[in-house]
């Protein structure tokens, strides 16, 4: 087939982190690659926002370069608690442990830097396939397809995947602002120590997190039946104890997810691949999708720079990969949200009243995942 302008070696659908540090860690690859999203970058995107040193490593961040102009928030320890009963303040020392960042600008800086093709403000209407190839928007071609885009990617819908009655999805609701000068002098919460309040029932979890002066506030849950219920709730309580300012401006926004032990979306089929959260790789302990994000694009990079085609069968190298570094979802299906069966019991109120299990459990192990080394990228 004649190349064209319109022709590249693969298309990813969704600018995201997953979709930019794919088209990243394919770089020098020779590949022509085209980045197609439906919003203008920076955009606006729901995400209470923290990456791990491990997220910094595995892409390679330069950190004075990125706090330039951007919100780079240190964080050194976690309050958590459940809800109705005081907070336990972890203090992890003086390196930092995460950092907070603010989604806008972190996605925009992660595109950026990519020099591939981008074409931003589009949503995708149509996917046909034609012989070999995909063709987007009865305009761009490619012999492979990634979906980058989200819970409710197209790339996942035309893999037969995509929200249904077969998917229990993670619902949240979260709002982020810029506090006035009033707002943050009363605002109790350190922009050092997130907020982490597990729901009663233990199935999901607030956050109060402050970023320099912005704040963000949310709430999710895997049943998200009453969600604005236990919302408002949790925010009326945080105002009472002073710990959120008692005028918050504008509306909270909503979003969903998968979390990786309760989805089944297939990963590969010939000429098509999932990442990031169109895979539905969350951590189900935490809900965290932008490591998962990095991690299975970085892994997707790999196997695309190895893959003689892009067959099911090369590309199944992959799901293989993303198997070995999360776990097989076969032997880890459950029921309820992110804590296992054992903690879903008479003692879970007095875990959360430890020390020991809120640092080295909650944060350290669920959170931040301390235990498993940052994933290199390939070259």
């Amino acid at each position: 087939m004649q190349q064209t302008d319109n022709h590249y070696d693969l298309i990813i659908v969704g600018g995201g982190p997953a979709g930019a540090t794919l088209a990243w860690g394919l770089r020098n690859s020779g590949k022509r690659i085209l980045i197609i999203d439906k919003a203008r970058f920076p955009r606006d995107k729901t995400c209470a926002g923290w990456v791990t040193p491990a997220v910094i490593e595995s892409l390679g961040l330069d950190i004075e370069d990125y706090r330039k102009d951007r919100i780079l928030q240190p964080i050194t320890g976690f309050r958590i608690g459940m809800m109705g009963q005081p907070a336990v303040d972890n203090n992890h020392g003086t390196s930092p442990v995460s950092y907070g960042i603010r989604r806008c600008e972190f996605d925009d800086y992660l595109l950026s830097r990519v020099d591939v093709d981008k074409v931003l403000d589009t949503p995708v209407k149509t996917i046909t396939r034609d012989g070999d190839n995909w063709t987007i928007n009865g305009q761009w071609q490619a012999p492979l397809l990634v979906g980058a885009g989200g819970h409710f990617c197209p790339v996942a819908r035309e893999l037969g995947e995509g929200p249904g009655s077969h998917e229990t999805a993670v619902t949240a609701k979260e709002i982020e602002f810029e506090m006035t000068d009033a707002q943050a002098s009363l605002c109790r919460a350190q922009g050092e120590q997130p907020e982490l309040w597990f729901c009663r029932d233990l199935k999901g979890y607030a956050w109060v997190f402050r970023k320099g002066n912005f704040l963000n506030i949310g709430l999710g849950r895997e049943d998200n039946h009453k969600l604005s219920d236990h919302l408002n709730a949790f925010v009326d309580d945080m105002k009472q104890q002073g710990r959120i300012p008692d005028d918050l401006p504008g509306r909270f926004k909503g979003h969903a997810y998968l979390l990786y032990a309760h989805a089944d979306r297939q990963l590969v089929d010939d000429g098509i691949m999932l990442i990031g959260d169109a895979a539905g790789l969350a951590y189900t302990q935490s809900g965290e999708g932008i490591r998962p994000a990095i991690e299975s694009a970085l892994l997707a990079a790999g196997t695309i720079r190895r893959a003689p085609d892009f067959s099911a069968q090369n590309l199944q190298r992959y799901g293989e990969a993303i198997a070995d570094r999360f776990g097989r979802r076969a032997l880890d299906h459950g029921n309820g949200w992110q804590l296992p069966d054992w903690v879903k019991s008479s003692v879970a109120s007095g875990l959360m009243r430890s020390h020991w299990f809120t640092r080295k459990v909650v944060t350290e192990k669920w959170f931040l995942h301390t235990d498993v080394p940052a994933l290199k990228a390939a070259v």
